[in-house]
């Protein structure tokens, strides 16, 4: 025989008290692990929105990030040869060599400088990136000193508005558009003209820390690869872009990830004790009635299935007010460092269905272990005992 659903309600209703604060424990650890993954999942889709399954990135091999890579003119030669390379209508192979360097520019809010990637990039660079477009002013002119910024830049740092004049290093330059690269990590770079920019920082010609390249076919990448392997002009490394960017997003993202489940972990063991007294006090208050359903034939798994189902509710309760209040923070930007580039990188936070999933499945599982221990305790009761109390 089943125990009544209504009762453990009631049951609820009567000891709102402290229910609620074994609902108000789940509510918090639950908002705060889930507000954690949607972090990290901002951040991991920020930089991966970047990629194009149609790109690929070339870089020196076993270089980790485009700092710490190097390309010569003549291996680009050879990029722009290889098989595999789309081209535009003119014969044009779709190329971006590319160089990035580190400036610090104030951010409105707080006044402080923040490291921003300067990217030098080629004309091509917005036939290669087919996610990037101007949405304000134009694109910078080749071999002049302007500067076109990602909207995020520009709305995050002090001087990189449309038309403003910036200095950094040692020229000035013009800010003659605004990039939108659809939320994506270009949204957080400036770019210029690559040779420009090597002239400004004094870096060597024709050296360049990375080559993007459009392919013809998505399929193109093993015979691009087996090219520039069977060269042996060639020391370099060719991913995916979208591959690359998800590398690059790897190492913040675990962090994120481990440092929010820990949180969430000691959280949680708070969040249990909670429910574990709110049942004990239960139990303890209704022996009685416990008695009294045994004796008129309940048996003990219906006071166990009972008294879990009691404990699951509350914490259905809490998790859902815990995935109620993050909802809010779903689309919200922030920013960080890019440990991969060390420059500052916007994003914004995913609240996603499958995280408010795991949330309550995440609540639902701290509601059973809190909830089988007391559980337990109240089908172990004596009945004769108890009724002798009446």
């Amino acid at each position: 025989m089943a125990v009544p659903l209504v009762y453990n309600l009631r049951s609820v209703r009567a000891r709102w008290v402290s229910a609620i604060v074994a609902v108000l424990g789940i509510a918090g650890t639950v908002g705060v692990f889930v507000a954690m993954l949607a972090m990290a999942k901002g951040f991991k889709a920020t930089l991966v929105a970047s990629g194009s399954p149609d790109n690929v990135v070339i870089r020196r091999a076993g270089a980790t990030s485009e700092m710490d890579s190097v390309v010569t003119l003549e291996q680009l030669r050879v990029i722009e040869d290889a098989p595999g390379i789309a081209k535009r209508g003119e014969g044009r192979r779709l190329v971006s060599p590319e160089v990035v360097v580190i400036a610090a520019f104030p951010l409105k809010d707080t006044g402080t400088d923040a490291n921003v990637q300067v990217r030098g990039v080629s004309p091509e660079v917005l036939d290669v990136r087919k996610n990037v477009r101007v949405a304000a002013g134009r694109f910078f002119r080749p071999g002049l000193s302007e500067l076109v910024v990602g909207k995020n830049a520009s709305q995050s740092y002090s001087g990189l508005g449309l038309g403003d004049a910036v200095r950094f290093g040692g020229g000035e330059w013009r800010v003659v558009g605004i990039l939108d690269s659809g939320g994506s990590a270009f949204d957080s770079e400036i770019w210029c003209d690559a040779q420009v920019l090597d002239q400004v920082y004094k870096r060597p010609v024709n050296i360049f820390q990375s080559v993007t390249a459009r392919l013809t076919t998505e399929s193109a990448l093993g015979e691009l690869k087996d090219a520039m392997s069977t060269d042996p002009r060639m020391t370099v490394q060719v991913d995916r872009e979208t591959d690359y960017y998800e590398k690059q997003s790897r190492a913040l993202t675990t962090l994120i990830t481990v440092l929010g489940t820990i949180v969430a972990a000691v959280m949680g063991i708070g969040a249990v004790f909670g429910a574990l007294n709110t049942m004990y006090a239960a139990v303890a208050e209704r022996s009685r009635e416990i008695a009294t359903m045994r004796a008129i034939g309940f048996g003990a798994g219906s006071i166990v299935v009972s008294f879990v189902f009691e404990s699951l509710l509350i914490a259905l309760a809490g998790g859902v007010i815990g995935c109620l209040a993050v909802l809010p923070l779903n689309g919200l930007t922030t920013g960080t460092l890019n440990w991969q580039t060390f420059s500052h990188l916007a994003f914004a936070f995913q609240v996603t269905p499958p995280l408010l999933g795991l949330g309550i499945g995440f609540a639902l599982a701290m509601g059973l272990v809190g909830g089988v221990p007391p559980a337990i305790r109240a089908a172990r009761r004596p009945v004769a005992a108890a009724l002798r109390e009446l």
